[in-house]
C-alpha cells in the first residue's frame, strides 16, 4: 500500500513531520509512506484556476493524492484549530474533482500540552468528513508533551513508538477494507 503522509506543520524540526517519519519507519515492509510538501502552495484563490488547470505546486499535491493508497495526516494545533497550511491543502485537494473521496485516511497530531492536539483533529475530522474521506475512528493519535517525545528531528519515546505501531495495525486493515469496495 502506497501512503501519502500530509503535515500540518512546515516548521523544519517540525513534531507532526517526524511523526510521519516514525510512521514511515514502522510500517510492515509491503508498505511505503511518503510525504507531501505543502509550504510551496499558493493560498487558495479560485482565480489560479485556469480552463480546469491549477498551479504547479497544486496540480503535484493533487496527483501525489490520486496516486495514494491511503492518507495520514499529522496535525499541530494552532489557536485551537487546524492550522492555516494544512487547510490551504486540503481546500486546493477539494477543488473539482475532489480527490480525497473515498480515500482511507487516519489521523494523527503532536503537541506541547497534555491534549496533544486533540481540539485540533475534531474540525479537520468534520473537514474531510464533509470531503468523503473514509477516516480510521479509533484509535485516536494525541501525542502530548512533545518536546519530551522528539530530539533533532526524530521520535525517541518507545511507548509513543509502540502506540503508532499498533495504530497502524489497525490503520492499514482498515484501509484495505475501504479500498476493496
Amino acid at each position: 500500500m502506497k501512503i501519502l503522509g500530509i503535515s500540518g506543520s512546515l516548521r523544519k524540526q517540525s513534531w507532526n513531520t517526524a511523526a510521519l517519519r516514525a510512521v514511515g519507519e514502522l510500517l510492515p515492509a509491503a508498505h511505503t509512506l511518503e510525504i507531501a510538501e505543502i509550504g510551496d502552495l499558493p493560498l487558495m484563490n479560485q482565480d489560479l484556476e485556469h480552463d480546469g488547470k491549477y498551479p504547479e505546486p497544486v496540480e503535484r499535491l493533487r496527483r501525489e493524492i490520486l496516486a495514494a493508497d491511503a492518507l495520514i495526516f499529522a496535525t499541530p494545533e494552532y489557536n485551537a484549530s487546524i492550522p492555516a497550511p494544512l487547510k490551504n491543502a486540503i481546500d486546493w485537494g477539494s477543488r473539482p474533482a475532489n480527490v480525497f473521496t473515498g480515500k482511507p485516511a487516519a489521523i494523527i497530531g503532536v503537541g506541547a500540552g497534555v491534549l496533544g492536539t486533540a481540539r485540533a483533529q475534531y474540525p479537520l475530522r468534520q473537514t474531510l468528513g464533509v470531503l468523503s474521506v473514509q477516516l480510521l475512528g479509533q484509535p485516536e493519535v494525541f501525542i502530548g508533551a512533545g518536546g519530551q517525545k522528539f530530539s533533532d528531528g526524530q521520535l525517541t519515546d518507545s511507548s509513543t513508538k509502540e502506540f503508532l505501531g499498533k495504530m497502524l495495525e489497525t490503520y492499514i486493515a482498515f484501509a484495505e477494507r475501504v479500498r476493496i469496495r
